[in-house]
């Protein structure tokens, strides 16, 4: 398995510190670092080439890249199938680079017009933990009252649903042409109500079946929603194959008991070391993302919270090994 680090930035001097502290490689997140991506909604070839060359010769690799979401199409809006094109050129040219995963971009942007239908959000809060570092949590009974007092917007998650089922149809194709896997993150907070909520999570791969289409698998975002449970999960999906790519982290508490917060790798309700075991158990050799990390005091660049992710879980995987 891969120890991977969500893009902070792209600097050289960023790139040396994650080879420093043991990173196989990285997932860009924010579509503005991809050249072209956020200026003509795909990546300009040739610019990313020399972007990716220099990311390799700093001993790291490009596993995973997230484009803009098409929010027109997922509106239903004039100017949606536009931005298809943009993703299926996308997927074109991560092929053409070799770049394996491809985040599908299905979930509404959280917008000052509350189009963001996760209505999970509206229950968000910062918990402290140990020595005072903090983490983004959520609150059953903190989003209720927050939508009592400010009602969502209309919002039509069947709509939804079939544009995303549209967009996969449509991209499908061109991954399995151009050797791209497409993965998909759940909905997070994994809420009954959210826009890709668990069941409509697995519920894609069924309506467009595809080797190339598979589970961004969030450990975090699932343990929020089945708890200790996990383990099961992880033997479930792995041994059917569709566990493609990783979001490690570990949280207390879940959905189910109306408030849960993410946490330290050490910190949580789960032990990660049984779940590197249960993933190697199913054959799973890919990336293992450190996606949301602790913010700790005096720690303006989060550069020891992500020395101690990865350090952390590096340290499981040699226990692993031996």
């Amino acid at each position: 398995m891969k120890v991977l680090m969500r893009q902070g930035n792209l600097s050289p001097e960023f790139l040396s510190f994650l080879v420093q502290i043991g990173c196989d490689g990285i997932d860009i997140h924010n579509a503005e670092s991809v050249p072209g991506l956020a200026e003509q909604g795909y990546p300009h070839l040739e610019e990313f080439r020399i972007l990716k060359r220099r990311v390799n010769d700093a001993g790291l690799e490009i596993y995973r890249v997230a484009p803009a979401e098409p929010q027109q199409f997922l509106r239903g809006e004039p100017g949606g199938e536009e931005q298809l094109d943009q993703l299926v050129k996308t997927i074109e040219i991560l092929g053409q680079l070799d770049i394996p995963f491809m985040s599908v971009p299905v979930h509404m942007a959280q917008t000052p017009g509350n189009r963001h239908f996760n209505p999970a959000f509206r229950g968000g809060y910062q918990k402290v933990f140990r020595g005072g570092y903090t983490m983004g949590g959520f609150n059953r009974e903190r989003m209720e009252k927050s939508i009592a007092e400010q009602p969502l917007e209309p919002f039509s998650v069947e709509d939804h649903w079939n544009r995303s089922v549209q967009m996969y149809e449509r991209l499908v194709p061109v991954a399995e042409n151009h050797n791209v896997k497409l993965i998909i993150h759940p909905s997070d907070p994994p809420i009954d109500d959210a826009e890709f909520s668990p069941k409509r999570w697995f519920d894609i791969l069924e309506a467009v079946p595809s080797d190339h289409s598979g589970l961004l698998y969030c450990i975090g975002t699932r343990v929020e929603a089945v708890g200790d449970g996990i383990l099961d999960d992880i033997r479930e999906w792995g041994r059917k194959g569709k566990i493609f790519h990783t979001h490690f982290r570990n949280v207390q508490g879940s959905v189910p008991a109306g408030d849960y917060a993410e946490c330290a790798l050490d910190d949580g309700d789960i032990n990660m070391f049984t779940v590197l075991q249960t993933l190697q158990e199913v054959g799973f050799d890919g990336g293992l993302q450190m996606d949301h990390v602790p913010h700790y005091t005096d720690d303006q660049e989060m550069r020891a919270s992500i020395a101690y992710a990865v350090a952390y879980t590096k340290g499981m995987l040699k226990a692993l090994d031996a």
